[in-house]
């Protein structure tokens, strides 16, 4: 059996979730490692369509144990609602969903704070969510944090909440908020806090006791690599760490345990927000690929840009990350163009140069060169064979392959789980 990672190899949204469905199907623990909801994950199965941000997309595989580490930053709100909402569809939750007391908790503050710091941005705003992901990491690192251990001690929860009042509601004041009341804000979490303690134990002991026994785990990757808040397209970023080396941080597994790290990817690109995107379509065809493909943030619902698929993007994140394999998601989207253009590279002032060579400013003026390959022209909608494939439809996929030098293991060729092939 393995520990597998699963990471976004573009700016999320890439399908992370089918597959993560897919694979959770032969998983014994399903682990959500960083980010908070400001993720999306759409799962389509027998029970119905879910989008779901915080609790892992593998609680579809009843007979699985899903966690929750200290990497995810927790709005207890939005939690509470998607398993209430699980549960009403007949799904079992409790007593398979277990969250670190080391989890950060997104405080209501947050969530004001985001939005008063975008909006004194004016024009320089960074595109964020809104959900209060940048300012809970911020607390975090500043030692300003409230932990969901902090609040299963209620008291702590209280001191430390007074305090952070005492800054917040002064920094909320000067952006022309209003400020919040600490007996409010401690009346709703007494509710939470009945409601999630039941849920709370340390996840790390359980993670690295299933590997110890030769369980599979599968560490299920949120957003994708160019929101990273290193590696990224900063500032037009996340807060948090989207590299398979966050493992180590986020879930206190040691690097040598994990055997194989997939890479996820759509067989074009879309970014949601602002931020630089050179292989961006602003005309019909990045039109057309938003309809078929139905490219609407999951968080969100904002639409998504779309543009042509870029290999050097990939080549970045599969030799930083470590990518046994890929998955190539919405091949099924391109069915209908007549040419299919794959950037191949990029150039910079008339010479080639790399991804991580270039700063943020630098991608908008970088030229992306492009090879023209054939559509296929017709549809391989829920294909799971790939002779099956259009012929042309298998170049694309060998090409990519070839290109990038790591083998594509899944081709996902339709928003259900069974419409899949393994390579």
């Amino acid at each position: 059996m393995a520990a597998t990672i699963v990471i976004g190899a573009q700016w999320g949204d890439e399908g992370k979730g089918k597959i993560i469905d897919y694979l959770a199907e032969k998983s014994d623990y399903i682990v959500r490692f960083h980010g908070g909801n400001n993720a999306g994950h759409t799962i389509i199965n027998s029970r119905g369509k879910f989008a779901l941000h915080l609790v892992p997309a593998g609680i579809f595989n009843e007979k699985a144990i899903t966690l929750i580490t200290n990497g995810v930053v927790v709005d207890l709100e939005v939690l509470l609602s998607e398993i209430k909402e699980l549960e009403k569809k007949g799904l079992r939750v409790k007593e398979r969903l277990f969250i670190s007391p080391r989890a950060h908790l997104i405080m209501p503050y947050h969530k004001l704070l985001d939005n008063l710091y975008e909006e004194a941005k004016g024009n320089a705003k960074t595109g964020t969510t809104g959900r209060g992901i940048g300012p809970a990491y911020a607390d975090k690192v500043s030692y300003n944090g409230i932990r969901l251990g902090d609040l299963i001690n209620f008291k702590n929860f209280s001191q430390k909440l007074k305090v952070q009042l005492l800054v917040k509601n002064k920094i909320i004041k000067a952006l022309g908020g209003e400020t919040l009341n600490q007996s409010e804000i401690e009346k709703q979490f007494f509710k939470y806090r009945k409601w999630v303690t039941p849920l709370v134990t340390e996840t790390s002991q359980i993670i690295n006791l299933a590997i110890d026994k030769n369980k599979s785990v599968l560490f299920e990757g949120a957003q994708g690599v160019f929101l990273d808040n290193d590696w990224g397209t900063y500032p037009f970023v996340t807060a948090s760490s989207m590299m398979s080396g966050g493992v180590t941080q986020y879930a206190g597994v040691a690097p040598q345990k994990i055997n194989d790290v997939l890479g996820i990817a759509k067989a074009y690109t879309t970014r949601v927000g602002e931020g630089p995107f050179p292989t961006e379509l602003k005309n019909e065809i990045g039109n057309k690929l938003r309809e078929e493909g139905l490219e609407f943030g999951a968080t969100t619902g904002r639409p998504r840009r779309c543009g042509w698929l870029d290999l050097e993007l990939l080549r970045f994140a599969g030799a930083a990350n470590g990518f046994c394999a890929f998955a190539l998601t919405k091949l099924d989207v391109l069915d209908s163009l007549q040419e299919i253009k794959v950037a191949t590279h990029y150039e910079y002032n008339g010479e080639k140069i790399s991804y991580q060579n270039l700063e943020t400013n630098q991608l908008n003026k970088i030229k992306p060169i492009y090879k023209t390959l054939k559509g296929w022209k017709t549809s391989t909608k829920g294909i799971t064979k790939f002779n099956k494939l259009p012929r042309l439809a298998q170049y694309y996929i060998k090409f990519i392959e070839n290109e990038l030098k790591v083998p594509i293991k899944y081709v996902s060729t339709g928003s259900e789980r069974n419409e899949t092939i393994k390579l």
